[in-house]
């Protein structure tokens, strides 16, 4: 049977079985990351550390490396030297669009903070770091927090690196780029919880 009708027909059953809960993610079995935000730096060694939390700085920049694995993985909780490192699968490893997996994410905390976190990587021919013109912003208002879909967002990178004016599409780990990373930008924001469900997603 054709790959990409199997993978449209389970793009069609995950999200019509995939039933919502209140939060606005969806119901069932999922890998739970939360990134908190912290005054003051992590002096342990965390590179061992498989918890499923990372530290990032409360306010400033940093780095959560990614590695492609076969499992969801905290590979070094403490961001806030610069940077984390997490393991994941590859999303879409025939990139045409349907992703093996899901990304939704919610800001927890104290009202006020927000966080922005983009999707980069290196070009291996001129040793830039590329970022995708997409993002996501996860502001922590009052009241109840919901869950967003990012998927588009967080596992490819939209950029026109060949100059012709039209944008490519890049899923992690695309061998066309390397070093993959989300580069994470806090404002105040003291927990991005993230989820990552067995369903898939559309982003054509």
């Amino acid at each position: 049977m054709n790959q990409s009708f199997v993978k449209v027909f389970l793009f069609c059953v995950s999200m019509s079985s995939a039933a919502m809960a209140g939060n606005g993610a969806p119901s069932g079995a999922h890998y739970n990351l939360n990134i908190i935000g912290v005054s003051k730096g992590k002096s342990a060694d965390m590179s061992t550390n498989d918890g499923h939390r990372i530290f990032m700085p409360l306010y400033g920049t940093a780095k959560i490396l990614l590695q492609e694995g076969s499992e969801f993985q905290v590979l070094d909780a403490n961001g806030t030297d610069g940077t984390a490192k997490f393991q994941l699968p590859n999303p879409d490893p025939d990139n045409d669009g349907i992703t093996n997996y899901s990304v939704f994410v919610r800001a927890l905390g104290k009202p006020g903070g927000e966080a922005r976190v983009s999707t980069c990587a290196t070009d291996p021919l001129t040793g830039e770091e590329v970022c995708s013109t997409l993002s996501t912003v996860a502001v922590r208002k009052s009241g109840k927090s919901s869950f967003t879909n990012v998927t588009k967002q967080l596992l490819y990178i939209y950029a026109d690196l060949d100059g012709d004016g039209v944008e490519e599409r890049y899923p992690l780990f695309d061998d066309r780029l390397q070093d993959y990373f989300w580069s994470y930008d806090n404002k105040g924001l003291k927990v991005l919880q993230m989820r990552f469900y067995e369903i898939v997603t559309n982003v054509n």
